[in-house]
């Protein structure tokens, strides 16, 4: 079964207490993330890793506070969850080859990580059967990306020790619905067959 995994937003702006948009609890799952991504390169499995990348005036900042700026600290992801083989994929259409690539840090504007203009083309290329899921925040950035692979028709898996939310009740309504629609509940040892 061929395996891509989803590893969303896991920047530091969201992951420490510092950071612009912290998710409380969210620097529990590193480990976690970073263990995922680590395995996942050592099957031979491609890595996503989704990444705001906003402007300094981003319309965004009308609903939350400033954070994940391209080029700023807050944006980049913490040095344990980065392969050795990745690139940036910007949001806008290019011809980028990503073809022997572990990790691609997929950029984009908005909660969606389908408005990534690369991404249709990279699934196709990737030909997954599966799909597995993690980062912050569960019932918004990884909500969107969960379902829209769904809609694939692809197992996909969210890792339950792996994502963080600003919500209980939110992020519990997203389980209740992922699964409702045959989205599958794992752990990060269960990933693996651990």
């Amino acid at each position: 079964m061929k395996t891509v995994f989803f590893d969303i937003d896991t920047q530091l702006d969201f992951l420490f207490p510092a950071g612009a948009l912290y998710v409380p609890g969210a620097e529990t799952i590193i480990d976690n993330i970073a263990r995922l991504n680590r395995q996942a390169a050592e099957l031979g499995a491609l890595v996503i890793s989704t990444m705001d990348a906003h402007t300094e005036n981003d319309p965004e900042f009308k609903t939350w506070p400033p954070h994940c700026v391209a080029g700023t600290l807050g944006q980049q992801k913490p040095a344990a969850t980065l392969l050795d083989k990745r690139i940036i994929m910007p949001s806008s259409a290019c011809a980028k080859d990503f073809s022997g690539t572990q990790q691609i840090l997929l950029e984009k504007q908005t909660f969606d990580c389908f408005t990534n203009a690369n991404l249709g083309r990279i699934l196709a290329a990737a030909q997954a059967d599966r799909y597995v899921v993690y980062g912050v925040v569960t019932e918004i950035c990884v909500k969107l990306a969960a379902f829209g692979l769904l809609k694939t028709g692809k197992r996909v898996e969210l890792v339950t020790d792996a994502v963080r939310s600003l919500s209980d009740a939110a992020s519990d309504a997203m389980t209740r619905e992922f699964t409702a629609q045959g989205g599958v509940l794992t752990t990060s040892d269960a990933v693996f067959g651990a």
